[in-house]
């Protein structure tokens, strides 16, 4: 888990997710990256369970896997900005 935690790639991408789905390419917009290497590193999050998706037709749309995710990553910001 800290592993994958350690990548800063990874981490921007999860709190893209922290208050709303998104696609690829929004997360990819928003964090600046380009699609390719925002799939790679959804395909890491997904095998550590940290994300799923639901398809809406040909589109994935990406959450953060559960409430113990987000619980992780608003404490670990709270401990950063302390």
């Amino acid at each position: 888990l800290f592993k994958t935690f350690s990548d800063t790639t990874r981490i921007k991408i999860l709190y893209a997710l922290f208050d709303t789905p998104r696609s690829v390419g929004d997360i990819a917009e928003t964090i600046g990256a380009t699609q390719s290497a925002v799939s790679h590193q959804l395909r890491i999050l997904k095998q550590a369970r940290l994300v799923r998706f639901d398809r809406d037709g040909r589109s994935l749309i990406y959450s953060l896997a559960d409430d113990h995710v987000h619980t992780m990553l608003a404490q670990g910001m709270s401990h950063i900005c302390e």
